[in-house]
Formats: C-alpha cells, structure tokens, sequence
C-alpha cells in the first residue's frame, strides 16, 4: 500500500465544468454519411494504404498497415465501400491535408472475423505485434505506441494507470472508469504482465468518487486505487508518477528508465478488447460539452466527421468556435469537417459567455507568477524574452525543451501574455533550423562522398592503365630476340631488302609503254632516243629522264 502522496511544484486549479457532461452516460453515435480515415494517426508514423477505391472493406478490417517502427495499422471503422483515397483536412491547427481513406457505410457494421487472443500461449513478441495491428496507441492525447512503450519486457517494477483526466470540462475517462471498470482492470493486467510490473497503482483524481469507487470494486486485491489531489496538471504523465511514487523523471528520460511505467484508462481498455475480444481500435469515447443543449460521452466511430457530431449536443447559438481537446491544452478547430481520431477525447463548443476573449497581451513585468506556476520548475517570463528576441540558443539553456506546455503560466499571467504560444513558435523554429541543419550536413557528406568517389575511379584508373603498360613491357622484353643474333637479324632484313627491289626493278622492265599507235616517224625518233637515254642512266647510276609519261 501507499505509505504517502508526495507532490509536485507549481499548478492551478481552474474550475472544474466536470458535471455538465459527467452525469451522462456514454451512448453509440450514430454513424455518419461517410468516414473519413486518415491514415496518419499521429505526428509519428503514416499508415501503408492496402485499400482501393471501390473496394468493399468489413468493420476491423485493416486499411492500413503499420510502416516504420512508431507506425500502428488503421482500420475501417465500419462496414462499406471504400469511396476514394484522398488528402482531407487533419484534426490540427495547421489544417493542413493528410492522406484518408473515405468509406462510405452500408448501414450493417458487419465485422470481420475475429476471436480473443491467447497472450500467454502466443509470447510477449507475437502479442506486441498483434497490438501494433491491432492499431493500439495511447489514448490519453499522446497516442504513442503502446507496442513500443511496452518496452523490453523487464526493469520495469510499478505500472501507473492514468485515471487522473485533470484537464476540465473533459469526463470520457471518468465515464469509462465508472461503466467499465473490470475490462479496464484486464488490460491493466495485460499490459503488466508484458512489462513484467510487479506492481499496480491506478491514480485518479480525488474530485471523481464514482470512478474510484467503481475502479476499488473491480481491482480487488490485485491493484491500488489511489485518490490523488485534484490539481491541474496532475494528469500529466511525470506529474502522476512524481505524485504517486516520489520519482521525478527529468527531460530527455522516461519512466522505465526509473522503473516506473504510465498508461491512460483508455489504452487499457482497448488492449483489454484486443485481446479479449480480437478487436482493433476503432471508435473511442469523445466528451461533447460547453455551450451545448445535451452534454454527455458518445462513442464515435474513427473516422467521423466533427460537424456529424455537433448535433448529438446541440450546440447553443452563441457558440463561436471549437475546441478540441480541453481548454488548457486543446486548439481551436480550423474547420468543421475534419475527423475525430484516436487522440480526440473532447470537443467543447466555445462562446464568448463560457471563454471571453482574452484582454490585450501588455508588457511582462517580471512579476514570476508563471514561474511559482510551472510544474516543470523553469522560468517561462525568461523563455518569453528568448522567445521574442529569437535568442533560440538562450531558451535552450533554460530548458525550453522541459516545457509540457499545460498552459498554467499563461493561465495565471496578469500580463495575459500566451506564453505557450511563444514556447511553441520557439520549439518550431529550433526544430526547423535542426531540419535545415541536419539537410545541409547530408548535402556535404553527398557531394564529399561524390569527390571522394570521383578520386577513387582516378586512381583505379590510373593504376589499371599502368598495369596494362608494365605488362606491355613485360611481353615485348619476352619477345625480343638476344643480343648475338643481331648480325644474323640485320642480314636477314638486308635480303628482305635487296629481294623488294629486284621484284620491283623486274616488274619496271617488264612494262610496255603504251599509246603508241599511229604516231608520226618524227615522235617514234624521239621516243626511241628518250629510251635509249634512260637505258644509259641506269648502266651508269645517273638520275633517271624525263619521259613523256612522267613530264609534268
């Protein structure tokens, strides 16, 4: 048992608004005219497409397979026909196109076939992978995962199941803790004997007595459920583990490094349904609240467009914009027609009654508010100034990069200075800079690998032309003949010689001149002496003369 509660620095405690939309229980949303599924499920990994357009797909089916080592597979979320592959907007500030599967539901939600999975028979690697196909990640808002931060099976003493649900306005887990608290506690069970925890503790928040109670009931004796102080940010992974166990895991570790492991409420049930059941993820439970008629927890289907939902609640008609997530650390949504994903837990419609727009931002006055604020123990009106200096180098050596960006500096600010706003452009900038960084440095290795390689066929080149030349060299001093026989050589070659002309000077005498018919008496006298002449040069060695036949 625990002996005591320890507790971490900083925090705000801002109004709750958990019983607007805690009292309901959690009802199916009806399936929309279309789904629209992308497959990039988080900032991580984008899911390998194996559908095409046209195609018929069953409810759990794969239509995308897991890429990369972060990556998780996708899954239709219903049955129908695949309508197109197309970019739609993404659940993110941006509101930048991400690749989706569009399906279009025929109304029966006709499931593959599926059956539980036998974990213990099966070993630790085979029920990892089947998790990762499964599409298992972390439903808490993070969604890594799960099958990476299972970890290596061993180091690991304590698992922590996330129950807190600190942000306000949202209650799925509180709703899910109090319906299905058993199946909760099996995949708890399930995640523990794969991370090979001796221990079990489930920490939630002291302001959600129903879920403890449930969560008490179904644990037995195998878990502790523990009520933690109802501070914002104790939901915050290192926040509960700090809380529950006294260990603080600084920037840049995580949990199994301490021996300390944390999953959300939400994970463990849908590992409970893929094991138990063989189900993948395909729906999750999203809180509908703010200015709304009917606030309460439905489970919707991946996939399903935001606008569908708003019905369900009936928005009010002050509502001015949407947000999703909690008020702390959600975003306002760019557009209505982006989908609900794994990591949607909330969407609460803005008005200016419930959210007055914020008074002008005025100068900080360094009066260190946001720093008794911070649960992470920095000094954000210093990051601010970094920020806006754009001395990037400086925030890091403030540990910017600590930031959990839970919003309680801005939160508590007299200035109303964003400063998440200004933490996360800095955060932006640096990992731009490291991108362009990181470009460049390959761009050198490339063109000094080029040179490198250039160099290299040279002087191969080099060497294989000089081999040749030896080898030339070689065979030619084989083939020369010895230094006695060079008189024998040169006689030969004189008779070779004398031969050459003998043949030629037989074949001159044997050539006939030509053209000499019908010529005048006259020409034939002359023709006559020309020959007569030539004979006499070649018996005396004189230089022969000139003929009509060679007269220029």
């Amino acid at each position: 048992m625990i002996g005591r509660l320890f507790s971490f620095r900083g925090g705000i405690k801002p109004a709750a608004h958990k019983e607007e939309s805690a009292g309901a229980a959690i009802v199916a949303a009806p399936l929309p005219a279309q789904l629209v599924v992308p497959l990039r499920q988080s900032i991580r990994a984008t899911a390998r497409c194996l559908v095409a357009p046209g195609q018929r797909v069953l409810k759990g089916e794969r239509i995308g397979a897991a890429d990369g080592p972060l990556g998780t597979a996708v899954h239709a979320p219903t049955s129908g026909t695949v309508v197109e592959i197309a970019p739609r907007p993404m659940a993110h500030p941006s509101g930048l196109d991400t690749r989706c599967v569009i399906i279009a539901p025929d109304g029966e939600d006709r499931w593959i076939e599926h059956q539980p999975f036998d974990h213990r028979a099966a070993g630790r690697d085979a029920t990892l992978a089947h998790l990762r196909d499964c599409g298992i990640v972390g439903l808490g808002g993070a969604t890594f995962p799960s099958h990476v931060k299972l970890g290596r099976g061993k180091g690991v003493e304590t698992l922590i199941l996330n129950g807190a649900e600190c942000e306000p306005w949202i209650t799925c887990d509180d709703r899910l803790m109090r319906e299905r608290a058993a199946d909760i506690l099996a995949g708890a069970t399930v995640l523990r004997e794969l991370i090979g925890a001796q221990r079990l503790i489930v920490g939630i928040e002291d302001n959600k007595p129903e879920a403890i109670a449930a969560m008490r009931a179904a644990a037995g004796s195998d878990a502790e459920v523990v009520a933690v102080p109802a501070l914002y940010p104790a939901g915050g992974e290192k926040q509960l583990i700090r809380v529950l166990t006294g260990i603080e895991i600084p920037y840049g570790k995580l949990g199994g490094d301490f021996g300390v492991q944390c999953f959300n409420v939400g994970t463990a049930h849908a590992v409970y349904r893929a094991i138990a059941h063989g189900e993948p993820l395909v729906s999750r439970v999203v809180t509908l609240t703010g200015s709304v008629a009917r606030p309460g927890n439905y489970e919707v289907a991946i996939g399903t467009p935001i606008q569908d939902l708003l019905p369900l609640a009936q928005p009010a008609g002050d509502t001015d914009r949407y947000l999703m997530g909690g008020p702390m650390m959600g975003f306002a949504l760019p557009r209505l027609d982006v989908p609900v994903v794994k990591a949607t837990n909330c969407v609460i419609a803005a008005s200016p009654a419930l959210f007055p727009p914020p008074p002008p931002e005025q100068p900080c006055i360094r009066c260190g508010e946001c720093a008794r604020a911070c649960p992470a123990e920095l000094q954000p009106f210093e990051l601010y100034w970094f920020g806006r200096a754009r001395n990037f180098g400086k925030a890091q050596e403030y540990h910017l990069f600590d930031c959990i960006e839970c919003g309680c500096c801005a939160y508590v600010c007299p200035a109303h200075i964003p400063l998440v706003d200004y933490f996360r452009f800095s955060k932006g900038e640096i990992w731009a800079r490291e991108r362009d960084k990181d470009a460049a440095d390959a761009a050198r290795e490339r063109f000094e690998f080029r040179n490198f390689r250039q160099e290299r066929e040279k002087a191969e080149k080099a060497a294989r032309l000089a081999a040749k030349a030896a080898e030339t060299r070689s065979k030619l001093a084989e083939e020369a003949p010895a230094a006695g026989d060079a008189p024998a050589a040169d006689d030969a070659k004189k008779a070779l010689i004398a031969a050459a002309l003998a043949r030629a000077k037989a074949q001159k005498d044997t050539v006939e001149v030509r053209n000499t018919d019908n010529l005048s008496p006259a020409v034939q006298a002359e023709i006559a002496a020309v020959e007569a002449r030539r004979k006499a040069a070649l018996e005396t060695g004189a230089a022969p003369v000139a003929t009509p036949d060679n007269e220029s």
